[in-house]
C-alpha cells in the first residue's frame, strides 16, 4: 500500500510531502485509514532529535483516530469499518512479564508510533491490532485524538495514586496536558488547585473547572497552601523549585511527574522523610485503561480543547505549538 504523508527530513527541518510503501500486512497487524491527528509537544522533540533517538526522514503524529481499513488473519476484537485511536505505541510484544500482567505500556521491546517507523502524519498508518483502541461509538472524532496520548498521560497517575473524590490535588502547569488533568480531575469530584504563572489564563483555567489559580511564582501564595493537597501532578518540562511544591502535600501525600524534565530533579531527602511523601513518574497508560478513559470521557464530556487545521498545513500548526500560541491541543484533520 502507498502511504502519502508528511515528513521531516533534518532537525528543525519543515515537513515536506513524502510516500512510501508499506510492506505486506502482518497477521497480527490492521491499516488505519487517518482521519484526524493530533499534535503533541513530543512530536516537536523528535522532529528536532532532542531524545537522540530519531531516525530521518521522520513522519510524525502518535494521537491518531481513524477506521480500519484492513486487518490481518490473526487480528482479535476487530473488523474493516471500525472506528479505532492509535496513540503513542504501536505494538509490545505480549509475552513478558509486564505484558501479561495487563501493563503491555511497560513492555521493554515495545514499538513507539513515531520511533523507527513512519506515524499518523498522513493519510494511512499501521499498528498492532492490541494497540488500535476501539473508539465509543458517541465519541466526537475531531476531538478525540489527544486522548490517545496526552489524555492516557494525566489520567494514569490518577488511578496510580489512588486519587479519591474526597482529595484536593494540584496540576502544575495548565497546557495541553495539564488542562485534561484539570477536567479529568474535576469530574473525579477532586477540589483542583492550579499552579500557572501565566496569569492571563487564570479565568479560563477557573471556567475549565479549577478551584483555584496559585500563582507558581508567588512564595506567599504557595505558602498559603502548605499541607493542604494529597496529589500533586507536574506537567511541565522544565526545571522548577521542587521543595516549595512537596511542602505543599499533606504527609503521605503523593508527588507525581509526568513532564519530561531534562535535568536531574533536586529533591531534597527530608522533605519525603518528615512526612512519608512519596515522588513518582509514569509513561502513557495500557489499552484496556486507555479505553477506561475514553469510557470516562464520553460519560462526562470531557474532551481536550483543540483547534483544527488541516493536514496540508501541517507546519503553520507546529509553529503554532512551537510559538506557545497553542489553546491547548492541535488537532490535523485529513
Amino acid at each position: 500500500m502507498k502511504v502519502n504523508a508528511f515528513a521531516a527530513h533534518e532537525p528543525n527541518g519543515k515537513l515536506e510531502a513524502f510516500s512510501y510503501e508499506l510492506d505486506q500486512l502482518g497477521p497480527e497487524q490492521v491499516d488505519i485509514k487517518v482521519s484526524h491527528c493530533g499534535i503533541c509537544h513530543s512530536d516537536l522533540s523528535m522532529i528536532n532529535n532532542e531524545w537522540g533517538m530519531t531516525s530521518y526522514p521522520l513522519v510524525p503524529g502518535h494521537e491518531i483516530i481513524g477506521e480500519v481499513v484492513a486487518a490481518g488473519n490473526a487480528v482479535k476484537n476487530l473488523k474493516v469499518g471500525d472506528k479505532v485511536g492509535l496513540g503513542w505505541l504501536s505494538a509490545s510484544c505480549m509475552s513478558c512479564s509486564q505484558c501479561m500482567d495487563g501493563d503491555q505500556h511497560l513492555c521493554s521491546t515495545h514499538e513507539a508510533t513515531i520511533v523507527g517507523r513512519h506515524g499518523g502524519f498522513a493519510d494511512y498508518v499501521r499498528g498492532h491490532w492490541s494497540w488500535a483502541i476501539p473508539l465509543p461509538d458517541a465519541i466526537d472524532l475531531s476531538k478525540a485524538g489527544p486522548l490517545l496520548c496526552g489524555g492516557i498521560t494525566v489520567f494514569n497517575p490518577i488511578i496510580l495514586a489512588g486519587v479519591k473524590p474526597t482529595d484536593s490535588v494540584g496540576v502544575i502547569g495548565i497546557g495541553g496536558l495539564g488542562h485534561m488533568a484539570l477536567k479529568f480531575l474535576k469530574h473525579w469530584g477532586c477540589e483542583v488547585i492550579a499552579f500557572s504563572s501565566n496569569p492571563d489564563k487564570k479565568e479560563e483555567i477557573l471556567k475549565m473547572g479549577a478551584s483555584k489559580v496559585v500563582n507558581s511564582r508567588s512564595p506567599e501564595e504557595l505558602e498559603a497552601i502548605a499541607g493542604k493537597l494529597s496529589f500533586i501532578l507536574n506537567t511541565t518540562n522544565v526545571t522548577l523549585d521542587w521543595n516549595s511544591y512537596l511542602t505543599c502535600l499533606k504527609p503521605k501525600g503523593k508527588f507525581h511527574t509526568v513532564g519530561a524534565v531534562l535535568e536531574p530533579m533536586a529533591i531534597p531527602a527530608f522533605s519525603l522523610i518528615m512526612g512519608e511523601k512519596t515522588v513518582g513518574g509514569s509513561p502513557i497508560g495500557s489499552p484496556e485503561l486507555t479505553k477506561t478513559m475514553l469510557d470516562f470521557c464520553v460519560r462526562h464530556d470531557i474532551y481536550p480543547t483543540v483547534e483544527e487545521f488541516p493536514m496540508e498545513k501541517v507546519n503553520e500548526a507546529l509553529a503554532h505549538l512551537e510559538e506557545g500560541k497553542a489553546r491547548f491541543r492541535i488537532v490535523l484533520k485529513n
